[in-house]
Order: structure tokens, then C-alpha cells, then sequence
């Protein structure tokens, strides 16, 4: 079986909201490699757990999911975020 990882969502890039930030993932890890479709080219393989993500409130919801599936896995610890303040005046500097 698979091992699953939870970890939380990070902040999307394209925008300054912080939407959705505090729901945690369990999502598991891919089992064989991608192949690519001899038709048509596109990667792909036999496992559909890749296509599987789940969402929690919390990450003792997700632990104890998992642990009642009997699903092994392991926390990814979101990074530790970081600030930079900068003034709009140092646009002109």
C-alpha cells in the first residue's frame, strides 16, 4: 500500500489572499512511475490513488482518517512564513 502525506495547503503565488491556507491535504504518494501513451503521448500510469486529495479542517481530522483507514503516512510541516515589509517609496529610490 502506498504511503499517504498530509501536509498544509501553501499560499497561492498568483495572489496576496491567503484563501483557503488552513485546510490540511491528504494526498498520496504516486505508486509507479508515468509512462507515456504510445497513441498519444501523454504521461501516465496504472495508479489512480495519484488522482486522490482529500481536504480537512484540521490535521488531527486527517491523521485520524487515516489512521482509521489504515493508511500509512507522514506530515509534511508547512514552511515557516516570511514577510517583506518594503515601503511604496522604495519604488523610487
Amino acid at each position: 500500500m502506498s504511503q499517504a502525506r498530509i501536509y498544509q495547503r501553501p499560499k497561492n503565488a498568483m495572489q496576496s489572499g491567503r484563501a483557503r491556507t488552513d485546510r490540511w491535504v491528504l494526498e498520496f504518494e504516486p505508486a509507479e512511475a508515468q509512462q507515456p501513451d504510445p497513441l498519444t503521448g501523454w504521461a501516465g500510469s496504472g495508479d489512480t490513488r495519484n488522482q486522490l486529495r482529500l481536504g480537512f479542517p484540521t490535521l488531527e481530522a486527517a491523521q485520524a482518517y487515516a489512521a482509521k483507514e489504515g493508511i500509512p503516512h507522514h506530515v509534511v510541516p508547512a514552511p515557516a512564513r516570511t514577510l517583506k515589509l518594503q515601503a511604496y517609496a522604495d519604488n523610487f529610490r
